[in-house]
């Protein structure tokens, strides 16, 4: 898509509807290349990352004048370890941490609620009962078609409260947080596996972000082929890296790069919040993307983020983690059956983006009123449902930003 949003983009339709993010646009940070994930010999300790996090959480905030800052508090790692951070760095500034439920979804906020409470700061619990509800409005600020924007009910709430948001934005890339991705990973490969076989099991640990007929999806004006996406990772796993540190490389270039950071910027400048990252510092990056594996991941275990947890550890927070963290997720199943399904109904029963060829109406009639629907089908008509309103707002101008659905 176009900055301006007047035109489409194929390449970017399609690698938005297959990986959920699209790596033909710019990104706020520079793309990493292998050599910058090699391995080096350190003496980088969970001490010198606390050091880092405090360091930049005091270069953003303790200078400040407003003495007010919220938190995205999921109860996870990163998000406990930076509140822990934040308070020891900047103990005179209030602290409201926001936690967001989602009707028909896994509460997590009554473990955040312990967390704020053993920091002594206020707890908001955002509860949002229809998670579609404003996508027009959502997607009209970032300007690209993603339907999963949680990040626009955070930064919403926290323009209310203060002018900073603290988040562990991050973590996950760079710490070695996707511990099921690393697993089956391993488990797809070898140490004589081809950069396309790796490349294969990279997008098989992807598999909610495409579906088995994905080439079926789009319509005459749009030519996929998976090719085109394998060529966009081939860099990543032709090298002479291990094969997790590849991952790392691929997982630092994907989401984290073009979804998160530009869509969370978006929502940023919209609500006038400043955001505050201390894991994406450029320090930190640069110690991270070089520090070996062992002290990111533990196989035998399969246990990720280790020098973060020595930290918690040291301030004896670990015990509040709860050992399965969601991260401020909603249902998507249960999503689709109070809401999806008759949204999709009702947009796209006459979609524009069928008009006009640019997906195909046979994938939508074979798939949609399928008895016990698999989630990555739900995925896929939630993305083809923010197309369409998309396509909607600035392509056809139809329909309204302020609409509520």
């Amino acid at each position: 898509m176009e900055k301006s949003s007047s035109k489409l983009d194929s390449d970017s339709i399609k690698n938005i509807l297959t990986l959920r993010y699209n790596p033909t646009k710019k990104s706020k940070f520079t793309k990493k290349t292998w050599k910058d994930f090699i391995e080096k010999s350190s003496n980088v300790s969970s001490q010198v990352i606390e050091n880092l996090i405090c360091s930049n959480i005091n270069s953003a905030i303790r200078n400040s004048t407003h003495t007010k800052t919220s938190i995205a508090l999921s109860s996870g790692v990163d998000s406990t370890l930076v509140l822990a951070l934040l308070k020891k760095a900047c103990p005179d500034v209030k602290i409201n941490a926001i936690s967001i439920k989602f009707g028909d979804s896994v509460d997590e906020s009554k473990h955040a609620a312990k967390i704020a409470s053993k920091f002594d700061i206020d707890h908001n619990v955002v509860f949002i009962e229809n998670y579609l509800k404003e996508l027009p409005h959502a997607i009209s600020i970032i300007k690209q078609p993603f339907w999963d924007l949680r990040w626009y009910h955070v930064v919403k709430k926290a323009k209310t409260l203060g002018q900073f948001l603290v988040s562990g934005d991050g973590g996950d890339e760079l710490f070695g947080g996707y511990t099921f991705r690393y697993k089956k990973f391993l488990s797809l490969t070898t140490k004589n596996s081809s950069p396309i076989e790796k490349v294969k099991a990279y997008l098989q640990c992807h598999e909610r972000d495409w579906v088995e007929d994905q080439i079926d999806i789009f319509g005459k004006k749009l030519h996929f082929n998976w090719n085109y996406i394998y060529k966009q990772f081939l860099p990543y796993f032709d090298n002479p890296l291990n094969s997790l540190s590849q991952v790392f490389l691929a997982d630092f270039n994907g989401k984290l790069l073009y979804n998160w950071i530009p869509l969370n910027t978006s929502f940023h400048n919209y609500f006038k919040v400043k955001p505050v990252t201390p894991l994406l510092s450029k320090e930190t990056i640069h110690h991270t993307t070089h520090l070996p594996i062992n002290l990111k991941y533990n196989s035998k275990t399969d246990t990720g983020k280790l020098l973060l947890r020595e930290i918690l550890h040291k301030y004896s927070l670990d015990k509040l983690l709860i050992k399965k963290k969601q991260g401020f997720s909603v249902d998507t199943m249960n999503l689709w059956r109070s809401y999806g399904y008759d949204l999709c109904d009702c947009y796209l029963s006459d979609a524009r983006i069928v008009q006009s060829k640019w997906i195909n109406k046979d994938w939508i009639q074979k798939h949609f009123d399928k008895n016990n629907i698999d989630i990555r089908y739900v995925n896929k008509f939630l993305g083809l449902l923010a197309l369409e309103i998309w396509y909607r707002i600035f392509i056809t101008k139809e329909m309204k930003s302020t609409i509520t659905l």
